[in-house]
């Protein structure tokens, strides 16, 4: 059964978590098994230094008594100078065992029995001492001989041989739980470590079989690849050859359109030749702009390489020659400037935008100077937030928003359909003379 690549991530994702789960672990018992060590080791070392204090102590009782009974027998100080060395270690001992066995509450009726008998035992020998050296030897005798000594000696020998052996047995149980620990460690790495070579190996397998699955399908691709690759060099020819074929025609249909549309344009002409009311030759006029206007962009496209835009600023360069020339020729004196900024616009637009120059350039021409010449300017750039605009100004008489419309209207009705088509926005300003129109509307995005 061929493995899917949903399988091997599932499984991989399975067996890496196993393998993190199996690494927490060992990470996580060696953490706790640190932190058991740790503790053994802590008591361990105050085991051994109540052990070593233990003894100390019971050494420095043995040697202050041998000291004592040295002297009272024989009388020679040189007996004595072990004692005092021997006093203040006993009692530096017994600190020393005092604060190890404080913490636990079992051990504390013991401590104060010792430091007692600790207590008794020096002072018995300093009074024997004392006596020794005030030569009442008699009484030092008598002292000795109560064997007062020897059993406060005997019971403190008790007490320390119990401590040494308590200390000995929690060193054993340390050590033996350091040796159980390590142990524990050493089987959970083990352990540890053969999960993850099991899933390490686990993943091996996956990604191998995978990839050898892989392989193979690849090869059957390439082998299907050999026959589809001829296949479709042919297909490409055929489109190719179709596409040579549909651009021709699209070439012949804009060709066509664009001499249909010179014909009607030529035949509005005659026929505003040919009537005499003005109001109808005006109408014309303005209706063979318009055409003219449509006709200039299938002239543009069927010589173009791309037919779905049009390079705006060639196209209404064109046409504005082509308005100022018409103008002039019927006796309109005034000129046109143009600067405009190279933009591509899809031919739809295109073509609205066109009728809009159309009307707002032959208004500009026919009203805004009725009695001088005057210029006409026109300027097409781009914005900063992907829009552009487009204006027609003049310096003329204005234009009056509360007088009577001149023409028949029907031009302003035609920029406002053109400019709600392509989303546009229309405004009329009053300049110092003149007037200025400005259409604002959007580039494409791509």
């Amino acid at each position: 059964m061929p493995i899917s690549s949903r399988f091997v991530v599932q499984s991989t994702i399975g067996l890496l978590a196993v393998g993190l789960l199996t690494l927490l672990a060992i990470v996580g018992m060696t953490i706790w098994l640190g932190e058991r060590s740790q503790a053994n080791f802590e008591e361990v070392i105050e085991a051994r230094d109540t052990r070593i204090a233990a003894v100390e102590l019971r050494s420095a009782l043995q040697a202050a008594e041998s000291s004592q009974r040295g002297f009272i027998a024989t009388g020679n100080e040189i007996y004595l100078a072990p004692y005092g060395t021997a006093k203040a270690n006993a009692e530096d001992q017994l600190a020393i065992v005092k604060r190890a066995l404080a913490l636990n509450a079992e051990t504390e009726p013991l401590i104060r029995r010792l430091s007692s008998v600790v207590g008794e035992k020096f002072s018995e020998m300093d009074q024997s001492i004392a006596l020794k050296n005030d030569l009442k030897d008699g009484e030092a005798l008598a002292m000795l001989r109560t064997n007062r000594g020897k059993a406060l000696m005997d019971e403190a020998n008790v007490f320390l041989s119990g401590i040494i052996r308590t200390s000995d047995e929690r060193l054993t149980a340390g050590v033996g739980e350091q040796r159980a620990n390590a142990l524990m460690l050493r089987w959970v790495s083990i352990g540890g470590a053969i999960v993850i070579v099991l899933v390490v190996g686990g993943v091996i397998v996956t990604f191998g079989q995978y990839t050898r699955e892989i392989g193979e399908a690849r090869d059957e691709v390439r082998r299907l690849n050999t026959n589809l690759e001829a296949r479709v060099a042919d297909r490409t020819a055929e489109l190719a050859r179709a596409r040579d074929r549909a651009e021709v025609l699209l070439a012949e249909v804009n060709h066509r359109v664009a001499n249909s549309l010179s014909m009607v344009a030529s035949l509005v002409k005659l026929q505003a030749n040919a009537v005499t009311d003005q109001t109808a030759k005006r109408a014309l006029a303005e209706t063979q702009a318009r055409i003219y206007a449509v006709g200039l962009i299938h002239t543009r496209l069927y010589s173009s390489s791309d037919v779905r835009f049009v390079a705006l600023d060639e196209y209404l360069s064109g046409l504005l020659d082509h308005l100022e020339t018409s103008m002039r020729s019927e006796g309109h004196g005034a000129s046109l400037v143009y600067q405009l900024e190279p933009i591509r616009l899809p031919t739809d637009t295109s073509i609205n935008l066109g009728v809009v120059v159309a009307e707002w350039v032959t208004n500009a021409f026919k009203y805004a100077y009725p009695d001088w010449r005057g210029e006409v300017r026109v300027r097409l750039k781009r914005l900063a937030d992907g829009r552009a605009e487009l204006v027609v100004e003049d310096d003329g008489i204005g234009r009056s928003e509360n007088g009577p419309a001149r023409g028949t209207g029907l031009g302003t009705r035609l920029v406002k359909a053109m400019a709600a088509t392509i989303n546009a926005e229309i405004e009329y300003s009053a300049r110092e003379p003149g007037t200025a129109a400005r259409l604002v509307f959007p580039l494409p995005t791509t």
